[in-house]
């Protein structure tokens, strides 16, 4: 066997890998976060198994409604909602489901239920399917507040109050990325094994980035902040050189790569859309946690993403976020340049 590597015998599950951490916390572990986090790994194998055989299984044309944000919702959106409703339900381990997809809160039966709010969008990106563009399910975690049977106001509530948050991106690989509140780990789906391995252990965002992630489409509706930002680094002065646009269209996609690479996601408000396109509670919320948590920053450009007190369970807002030095320039524009100025 000369010249070739034995393959390690060492593979850390995402299981093994939440139990660890847990075991870390004493008295204070349960095991019910594990136990969810479980439910989620298993809904996240479904749901890639379908993505892969939507086309052959009819899954990727419309299902004929629309979902509360009034956007036309795909087979396969249908499909991973239900999947990610009822293993969150026989889990055990919920009291509250809030799903993209839903007009309203789902409150657990009290026979099935836990102690643990999860806020989700199950399929992220979907309209993109028929190209091959990446997707994903987003998902944040609250425990319910002491005294609480489970309510929609156990999650109305601002976003550092999470215990964990995560997404899953379906693509040539299914990748699992979770902070449970201490670092942000990555996992691999292992196809043979059928297990989440650690691949991408203590994800950190570069403090700068040469990348940004906006789409520009939009631009004339832009405010002056970010349009002076952007200018800024699309034609910087020399000796330094322009970033590079690489917008794909899906969050998960594009925020997988900001954390991995650094550089800025950008998902603004503008003259269209007054409060911006992104949901604060099940897309906002977990991506700026996880942001934060890998050592980026978050912001709606003048304020912590993370410190919102949500007033309904869809409300949307303006989004910035990765590596900390790109993000700081940005809201140093919106500190600057007038809204309204011309």
């Amino acid at each position: 066997m000369s010249g070739e590597e034995a393959p390690s015998t060492e593979i850390i599950t995402l299981t093994r890998h939440v139990l660890n951490d847990q075991l870390h916390l004493g008295s204070a572990a349960t095991g019910d976060l594990t136990l969810l986090l479980t439910a989620i790994q298993l809904t996240s194998k479904f749901i890639a198994t379908n993505v892969r055989k939507a086309r052959l299984i009819n899954l990727v044309g419309l299902a004929g409604e629309t979902n509360v944000q009034g956007e036309e919702q795909k087979k396969l959106d249908v499909l991973s909602n239900d999947i990610m409703v009822n293993a969150l339900r026989a889990s055990g381990k919920t009291a509250v489901l809030v799903s993209e997809e839903l007009d309203n809160a789902i409150i657990i039966e009290e026979k099935h239920r836990g102690k643990y709010c999860v806020v989700f969008d199950p399929l992220d990106g979907s309209s993109n399917i028929d190209a091959g563009v990446n997707i994903g399910t987003i998902f944040g975690i609250y425990r319910v507040r002491s005294g609480s049977e489970g309510s929609v106001e156990d999650v109305l509530r601002p976003g550092n109050e999470m215990v964990a948050a995560g997404y899953t991106m379906y693509g040539s690989s299914a990748n699992l990325v979770l902070s449970t509140g201490s670092g942000v780990n990555g996992y691999t789906l292992d196809a043979a094994l059928g297990e989440f391995i650690l691949t991408h252990p203590n994800i950190t965002i570069p403090t700068r980035g040469k990348i940004y992630s906006f789409n520009e489409g939009n631009s004339m509706y832009f405010h002056p902040p970010v349009t002076a930002y952007l200018k800024s680094i699309k034609y910087p002065a020399p000796p330094k050189t322009p970033y590079s646009a690489r917008y794909i269209g899906s969050m998960v996609a594009d925020v997988h790569r900001t954390l991995l690479y650094g550089g800025i996601f950008g998902y603004p408000n503008d003259k269209k859309s007054k409060s911006g396109k992104l949901r604060l509670l099940y897309e906002a919320f977990p991506m700026a946690f996880l942001t934060e948590q890998a050592g980026g920053i978050a912001t709606t450009g003048t304020g912590r993403i993370l410190d919102i007190v949500p007033t309904n369970i869809h409300e949307r807002c303006p989004v910035f976020l990765g590596s900390r030095d790109d993000v700081l320039d940005l809201i140093k524009f919106y500190k600057e340049v007038p809204l309204d100025s011309a």
